[in-house]
């Protein structure tokens, strides 16, 4: 018998690039499958990185997120089964004509909440992949989620970004979206044998008052091997520190949701 809980809605967001946000998408969604839940991953991106890491080519999607929040697609319609056991809404270039569309409506903050509330009985967990900006589209994702997650490299000036978001999140909080919590902060890029990151690692926590999500995810050439055949590290590399991390990771948060 299907369950009736909607699926909680998990964001993964940080402004600045290059953060690992898009692996770490792909990664918790093949742990979550591996566990068996049912996944669904949305990819808010223009550049489709998430897209393109899972094996569809975002020049050929037939409709993408684009469709459903600028032109009222049904998310259903647009979803891809991927090979890593992942159901995913794509992106394409067309996405960064979004923004643009979506600021002369009413209620734009509201419109991936609306889009997604459908399919939310369908699975057990949905995870977003935000763009690296604080636009509409981020402001979608975290209007629309219930829980935030901050993948942040374990690097001093990866730092300055995350006070300007948790600024942005406040401001979610009071005025759009009181449900919204701060998971904790996702340490990505680590390097345990540098003392710096240890000391940042030490660090974000404490100035931020947030959880750290442990363990850290390590730095590892196997993350940039995984989206040229399409699959994330779980299946190209299954036993590898980052693997193992990201189930780990995957774990505990399923305990909490």
């Amino acid at each position: 018998m299907a369950p009736t809980r909607k699926a909680p809605i998990i964001a993964l967001a940080n402004q600045k690039g290059g953060v690992a946000k898009t692996t770490s998408v792909a990664s918790l969604g093949a742990a979550f499958a591996e566990a068996g839940k049912r996944v669904l991953l949305v990819d808010l991106d223009p550049q489709a990185c998430l897209t393109f890491s899972l094996g569809i080519d975002p020049d050929t999607v037939e409709a993408s997120v684009h469709d459903v929040l600028v032109g009222g697609t049904p998310v259903a319609d647009v979803v891809h089964e991927c090979e890593d056991g992942v159901h995913l809404v794509p992106s394409s270039i067309e996405l960064a004509g979004a923004e643009a569309v979506l600021l002369g409506r009413p209620a734009r903050e509201y419109v991936l909440q609306t889009a997604l509330d459908p399919v939310r009985r369908d699975y057990d967990v949905i995870v977003l992949d935000c763009s690296p900006s604080l636009g509409v589209l981020t402001l979608n994702a975290l209007t629309a989620a219930q829980g935030l997650i901050v993948p942040m490299p374990c690097e001093m000036l990866s730092h300055r970004g995350v006070g300007q978001l948790l600024d942005t999140v406040a401001d979610v909080k009071r005025i759009l979206n009181k449900k919204l919590r701060v998971i904790g902060i996702l340490p990505t890029l680590y390097d345990g044998r540098s003392t710096h990151a240890r000391e940042v690692l030490d660090d974000v926590g404490e100035r931020y008052g947030l959880p750290v999500l442990s363990p850290p995810i390590p730095r590892t050439v196997r993350f940039a091997e995984a989206p040229a055949v399409g699959r994330s590290i779980l299946a190209t590399s299954r036993t590898s520190k980052g693997a193992r991390a990201y189930r780990e990771v995957a774990a505990s948060l399923l305990e909490q949701l």
